[in-house]
């Protein structure tokens, strides 16, 4: 290890001679993106092989019992994370953008494998999630212990931790435009000039991997055979519609059924509940097993009978409004599946399931336009791949990234101005019906949500711990006014001095001008006790639950120039106003570089 810090501690003396800061940047940038790359390929080609496995073996080939296979794959995770992990698996991209806004971009290094292991084993044995956001998360864990390898500051740190990002996406999708913008709507990155280039290059670095390593292999095997007709516009604004609606639905829904679940205080609990839920769906309906891409495959060759696979209503599929009824059935429980997933302990990602989801809706009005029987005749195709646009824009908030990843990854580019109008109309409604999404909303509930709002991302990425200030003399309420002048004012700088009892709880202040009038009447030295000066501050800071934009707001409506904070119960120091505005300043310019 010692010989490992020489050999880092030369290279780095190297590197500041001869290479400079930028040109480092996109050195790292480029390599960040081949290891995302090499993390996604990974997660592929491991949950594939538990995949293969498993249909092959005699649990799927001869007794049809697949839908238990989650349950298995859930207690091998939970297992894992008890003994091994030893930790409560976290949202992976909520838990990158706490990271990026309270925790300087530090994540910690079990994060780089442990997605590595829980992710497959939840979608290979059958779990409906996707593997996108443990990819994200792997490779974001790799670029930020990377970077503290390498010693780079915090704001450089979280641009390679949107590298790494952009670098699994185009990786999973072979789509990096769409890998850029991801990471401009999501983690907030503001795209100039000094940020777009190394996006750019660990989006180009990931694909090549994913090129390198699986060629040309494309995930959706779809041709474009008809463009965008005039005529079809209303119907695009009717799938804009009802796959707002279904965003909606969709976030609305994940967060009730978690809080269904955190009623169980039990994690055992919890498996056993949640894979016998995910045990039933899927015996009724199988294409809620795994991820769904071959899902979303046979809809767009137009093969929904395969699509659906092997049900009980297999009688029935000649009438086209049951195989309509049991795709919208697809679009309702593939959100329920996936959270159960979640609640039960399961790890993956939400973006490739509201895929699933928004392609079973937009077949569903494909087909329910060309069977109304008002003559109208709309290539279902097309419809079930703006659909996926349509969920992607509402449920992540992310319509730009919508719209180019489904023309990358499918060539549609002639679909342009429908999944314009459908993601715009989608992401409309939503984001007028809720401010956040399943990545944002705990976050900014406690004020660690960066956005693009500058002001805003300043007091998110300020720390209520630096503007604490602890060089006040405290005084206890039994203490003589003479006592408080010899022991106290005598010798503090400040004009403000906190009443705190014996377990240090905060019963009061006294401020200087509160005494200046009789300080120095010593006839009142003995007769006046603290207790009788002191009064309320006019507002108090928690530190547990208060952000920097609630203090900063707290002092605005207080007028006050001092406020007292409250930690556990107990006094814990000062925020003073000129501090505060101190180190927003320094923040900003800082932000601003």
């Amino acid at each position: 290890m010692s010989k490992f810090k020489t050999l880092l501690k030369n290279f780095l003396k190297w590197r500041y001679k001869h290479i400079s800061n930028k040109t480092f940047v996109h050195i790292l940038s480029v390599l960040v993106g081949f290891l995302a790359g090499l993390v996604s390929v990974t997660l592929k080609n491991v949950t594939y092989l538990i995949e293969a496995v498993l249909e092959k073996g005699i649990i799927i080939s001869e007794n049809s019992l697949y839908f238990i296979l989650p349950v298995i794959g859930l207690s091998l995770v939970f297992v894992y994370v008890k003994f091994i992990g030893k930790k409560p698996m976290e949202h992976a991209i909520s838990s990158i953008l706490f990271s990026l806004s309270k925790n300087k971009g530090m994540l910690i290094a079990k994060k780089i494998y442990t997605p590595l292991i829980t992710a497959p084993l939840t979608v290979g044995f059958g779990g409906s999630v996707g593997l996108l956001g443990p990819a994200v998360e792997s490779g974001a864990a790799l670029s930020s212990n990377l970077g503290k390898l390498v010693r780079i500051d915090a704001k450089t740190r979280s641009l390679l931790i949107a590298c790494a990002s952009a670098g699994a996406i185009a990786s999973i999708f072979q789509s990096p435009i769409a890998a850029i913008i991801f990471a401009v709507e999501v983690f907030s990155i503001d795209l100039t000039m000094l940020s777009v280039l190394p996006l750019l290059l660990a989006s180009i670095s990931g694909v090549l991997t994913s090129y390198f390593f699986l060629g040309n292999e494309n995930l959706f095997s779809f041709s474009l055979t008809e463009g965008f007709a005039l005529n079809d516009t209303i119907f695009y604004i009717l799938l804009g519609l009802g796959t707002g609606l279904a965003s909606i639905y969709f976030t609305k829904m994940y967060f009730a059924i978690l809080k269904v679940f955190d009623r169980a205080k039990s994690r055992t609990l919890k498996l056993v509940l949640g894979g016998i839920a995910i045990g039933i769906m899927l015996y009724f309906i199988p294409p809620l097993y795994g991820e769904g891409f071959g899902f979303i495959n046979d809809l767009l060759d137009g093969e929904h009978l395969k699509a659906l696979g092997k049900t009980p209503f297999d009688t029935f599929l000649d009438n086209i409004w049951v195989v309509i009824a049991l795709l919208f059935g697809i679009t309702l429980f593939k959100a329920i599946a996936m959270t159960t997933t979640f609640a039960a302990g399961g790890a993956g990602g939400v973006f490739i399931p509201t895929m699933v989801m928004g392609s079973a809706l937009g077949n569903v009005v494909g087909k329910i336009i060309n069977n109304s029987g008002f003559g109208f005749s709309v290539n279902e195709s097309n419809f079930t791949l703006i659909g996926m646009a349509g969920l992607i824009a509402g449920v992540i908030h992310a319509p730009l990234t919508a719209i180019f990843l489904i023309a990358e990854i499918t060539g549609g580019y002639q679909l342009f101005v429908p999944l314009m109008i459908t993601a715009s109309i989608s992401y409309l409604i939503t984001k007028n019906t809720l401010d956040y999404t399943i990545y944002t909303k705990e976050l900014a509930e406690t004020g660690a949500l960066l956005t693009h709002n500058k002001d805003q991302a300043v007091l998110t990425l300020m720390q209520l711990d630096d503007v604490i200030e602890t060089n006040f003399k405290a005084v206890s309420p039994e203490m003589t006014l003479g006592e408080m002048v010899h022991s106290s004012v005598c010798k503090s700088k400040r004009n403000l001095f906190p009443v705190l009892d014996e377990e240090k709880k905060l019963l009061g202040v006294v401020l200087l001008d509160d005494i200046r009038e009789f300080m120095f009447d010593t006839t009142r030295y003995e007769n006046t006790k603290v207790d009788d000066l002191m009064h309320a501050a006019p507002e108090y800071v928690f530190y547990e639950s208060d952000s920097m934009k609630s203090v900063m707001k707290k002092f605005k409506d207080s007028g006050a120039w001092n406020l007292p904070v409250i930690k556990n119960g107990k006094y814990a120091g000062f925020i003073s106003k000129s501090k505060l505005l101190t180190a927003y300043r320094q923040q900003l310019i800082e932000y601003s570089r």
